[in-house]
C-alpha cells in the first residue's frame, strides 16, 4: 500500500468529530478495503481550540479554507459546514480544483443540484453524499445502484427524526404537542428553532434529493405540498388509533403512475398499523420503495445522530477511493416523469376534525357541503365533551378529489357553529 490518498475535512462541529473519531477507530479496516494509505492531512473550521473529545494533531488544524482547497495533494474533501454559503462555493472550488466531495448538506443539494452536478461531470469527480438523508442508514447507494434494474414505483419515507419522536410520544403519553416539543428540545431531539423540522421542510429537502435518485427528476420544493405537523392534537392520534387502526406519520411521499405523472408531497399521514412504515417510532427514520421488479423494500435505521451520520461520510470516502478514476451521474438517464401531479388533483381518503356546536342541524349542513363537491363520507363519529361547549366531528371520507376537500373545508370553516379550523388528515 504504497499509495496515500489525503483527505480533508471542512466543518469540526458534531459530525466532523465523528468523522474523526471513525477514522482513528477504524483506519486498519478502511485501508485494508481500499488497499491504499490513508490519511487525514488537514482539518478546517474556525474554532480550533474547543476540544472535541478526539486526538488531533495541532498541526492539522487550521482556520484557512484554502489549506485544503488549493492544496494539490488532497484528493477528497468532506464538506460538513451546512447551509448554503459559503458551503457551495467550497464545493465547486473544490470540484474545479480537481478533487472529489463527500457532503452531508441536503439543504444545499435540493436547492443546487443541478449546478452542482454540472460542475462534477465538468470536471471529472464526485460528489457523494449519502449521509443527507437517512443519516447512518444505506439508502441512496442502494437506490442510485442496488435497484438500478427497477422502474422506481413509490418512495414513502419517514425522514425526520424529530418530528417523527414528537408524534411516537404524543401517541404514547397522550400530550399536547407543545408539551412533548419542549421535551424533545431538553432532549436535544429538536433545535431551539424548531421551525425545519416540524413544518416539513427538512422532509422536502430529502425528499428532493430520493426523486432525484428514484425518479430521475428534480421538483424544487415551491412546487409541490408541505406540511408539517403543528396542528396535530392528541384527538387526532387517539381516534387514529382506536377507531381506524392507524398511526400519524410525518410522511415524504412520491410516486409516478402509468402515463408518467409524478405526485410528490410532504404531509402528516395516518399509516395503517398493518403496514411496515406504522412500526417506525421515535427518532428512527425508515424508506419504504417500492420497484417494479424488487416489490417493496424497507430501509430503516438512525437518521441522525454524531456517529451514524460520520458512518455515511466515511463510506462515501472509502467508494471514492475505491474508485476514483469515475465521475457519476444520478439518477436514470433519460426520466420516464412527464408532468409533476398538481396537489389540486392529488386524490386520497381524508380524515376530517371539525370542531362545531353540539345542536340540531350540524351533520345535515356538513354532509350537505361534502356532498356538493362529490365527497362521500364513509364514517362519522361525534365525541360529547360538555353540553356547552363545541364538540370533536370526526369523519373519514371515501376517495375524493384534494382540490373538492380544500374547498369544502373552506365553507365548512366559515358555519357560524364552527368554532376552530377544521383538521384534515390524508390517509394512506
Amino acid at each position: 500500500m504504497e499509495e496515500t490518498i489525503n483527505l480533508g475535512l471542512i466543518g469540526f462541529g458534531t459530525i466532523g468529530s465523528g468523522v474523526v473519531a471513525t477514522l482513528d477507530k477504524n483506519m486498519h479496516l478502511i485501508e485494508d478495503k481500499v488497499q491504499k494509505k490513508v490519511k487525514l492531512k488537514k482539518i478546517v473550521d474556525l474554532d480550533i481550540t474547543t476540544d472535541r473529545g478526539v486526538d488531533v494533531d495541532p498541526e492539522v488544524l487550521s482556520t484557512n479554507v484554502d489549506d485544503i482547497l488549493e492544496d494539490d495533494e488532497i484528493d477528497i474533501i468532506i464538506e460538513l459546514v451546512g447551509g448554503y454559503q459559503p458551503a457551495l462555493n467550497f464545493i465547486l472550488k473544490a470540484m474545479e480544483n480537481g478533487k472529489h466531495v463527500v457532503t452531508a448538506n441536503k439543504a444545499l443539494l435540493a436547492k443546487h443540484w443541478q449546478e452542482i452536478i454540472d460542475c462534477a461531470l465538468k470536471n471529472h469527480v464526485r460528489i457523494c453524499f449519502e449521509a443527507s438523508v437517512g443519516g447512518g442508514i444505506p439508502l441512496l447507494a442502494p437506490l442510485n445502484d442496488g435497484l438500478a434494474a427497477n422502474n422506481i414505483e413509490t418512495v414513502y419515507g419517514i425522514i425526520n427524526g424529530t418530528a417523527n419522536y414528537i408524534l411516537t410520544k404524543m401517541d404514547d403519553a397522550g400530550l399536547d404537542f407543545d408539551v412533548v416539543l419542549k421535551e424533545a428540545q431538553l432532549m436535544g431531539y429538536a433545535e431551539q428553532d424548531p421551525t425545519f423540522d416540524i413544518e416539513g421542510h427538512d422532509t422536502a429537502q430529502k425528499l428532493i434529493i430520493l426523486s432525484i435518485l428514484g425518479f430521475g427528476v428534480y421538483v424544487s420544493q415551491k412546487n409541490f405540498h408541505v406540511e408539517g405537523i403543528t396542528k396535530i392534537k392528541p384527538d387526532d392520534i387517539k381516534f387514529a388509533r382506536e377507531e381506524l387502526n392507524s398511526v400519524v406519520k410525518l410522511l415524504a411521499i412520491a410516486q409516478v403512475d402509468e402515463d408518467g405523472e409524478l405526485e410528490i408531497r410532504v404531509h402528516p399521514t395516518l399509516v395503517p398499523q398493518t403496514h411496515l412504515l406504522a412500526s417506525v417510532n421515535d427518532v428512527f427514520n425508515a424508506v419504504y420503495i417500492v420497484g417494479d421488479i424488487v416489490g417493496p423494500v424497507l430501509m430503516y435505521g438512525q437518521g441522525a445522530g454524531m456517529m451514524p451520520t460520520a458512518s455515511a461520510v466515511v463510506a462515501d470516502c472509502i467508494d471514492i477511493m475505491q474508485d476514483m478514476d469515475s465521475s457519476v451521474a444520478y439518477g436514470p438517464s433519460k426520466s420516464r416523469v412527464k408532468k409533476i401531479k398538481d396537489m389540486s388533483n392529488v386524490e386520497s381518503k381524508y380524515y376530517l376534525r371539525i370542531t362545531a356546536l353540539d345542536k340540531p342541524g350540524v351533520l345535515h349542513s356538513l354532509s350537505g357541503i361534502l356532498s356538493d363537491l362529490n365527497i362521500s363520507i364513509e364514517s362519522v363519529s361525534q365525541r360529547k365533551v360538555d353540553q356547552t361547549d363545541a364538540v370533536p366531528i370526526f369523519m373519514v371520507t371515501h376517495h375524493a378529489l384534494e382540490k373538492n376537500v380544500q374547498k369544502a373545508i373552506e365553507l365548512i370553516d366559515k358555519l357560524d357553529f364552527v368554532k376552530e379550523e377544521t383538521m384534515i388528515i390524508r390517509l394512506l
